[in-house]
């Protein structure tokens, strides 16, 4: 398995960072990383370590103000900071990788994204959703959203929520390892960027139909961090013909980082192979 890494400029977003993973064999495929909020592309060193040796190429980037790019920590003025860095990202893969498949892995607040660049006219053969920002979490009350919105015009950096990293994984080792992980974001997210989440996520309410892709969602029934009903809407009214919906019983937020990953894995395996 040969890795590369480095940077590209992004207009307001300034440098991106990015790194792949690729076979010694010509590429079948590519997965295109498109990780969560607080966390970085190097989390997901165990796709590569699966796909890798199929055939497959996986690429990642970090997003704006997250692991080794530029820009402030978990802050963004415009949700579309995040669908222009990833488009700029995947013309760069297309590029690297002329004439070959391309699919999304998308979590999380990565799925969000996903789902937004394929609304802007974003290219891809297909998109894999693991546990997608579609819904927010039963905490977020109304009092919370009424107070981020008026928070987010006289205070937009003002940090107000955060990611229970206890809700990550079943996993102990894996909490460990975000704990001691210098390039996970620490705290809590700005308001602006909670703002800019929320309403990125009613927009997909009305305009879902738009999504034609084949997909598969990947949703932990047990998941705290996203309502799980996200992906159950998600797979209900996107207008794909070819879609697969799969929950996985008691697991939390980070399928690809739980004791069942493996099942998971394969579960992404098979799908691909009906498409790339």
């Amino acid at each position: 398995m040969n890795r590369t890494e480095g940077y590209f400029n992004n207009g307001d977003t300034g440098r991106i960072y990015y790194q792949a993973w690729l076979p010694d064999t010509p590429v079948r495929a590519v997965l295109v990383v498109v990780h969560g909020l607080s966390e970085h592309s190097g989390r997901y060193i165990r796709l590569a370590r699966h796909f890798v040796p199929q055939g497959y190429g996986i690429y990642g980037f970090d997003h704006t103000g997250h692991g080794r790019s530029e820009g402030r920590r978990q802050h963004v003025e415009h949700f579309a900071q995040f669908t222009d860095t990833l488009q700029s990202y995947c013309n760069k893969v297309k590029g690297w990788q002329a004439g070959v498949p391309l699919f999304l892995f998308s979590h999380s607040m990565g799925g969000l994204v996903a789902c937004h660049y394929l609304l802007a006219g974003g290219e891809a053969t297909g998109v894999v959703f693991s546990a997608p920002c579609i819904k927010a979490y039963k905490n977020i009350t109304p009092a919370t959203v009424w107070l981020g919105q008026w928070l987010a015009v006289v205070a937009p950096r003002f940090r107000l929520l955060g990611i229970d990293r206890r809700s990550l994984s079943r996993d102990p080792a894996v909490l460990a390892a975000c704990a001691n992980d210098p390039l996970m974001c620490q705290g809590p997210f700005t308001v602006r960027l909670g703002v800019e989440l929320l309403a990125a996520m009613h927009r997909i309410k009305s305009q879902a139909q738009k999504i034609t892709v084949p997909f598969i969602v990947l949703q932990g029934s047990a998941d705290r961090i996203v309502d799980p009903g996200g992906a159950q809407w998600l797979y209900a009214n996107a207008g794909s013909v070819h879609k697969t919906l799969k929950i996985y019983p008691g697991l939390y937020h980070e399928v690809l980082h739980e004791p069942e990953q493996g099942q998971v894995l394969q579960d992404v395996q098979g799908w691909l192979q009906d498409f790339g």
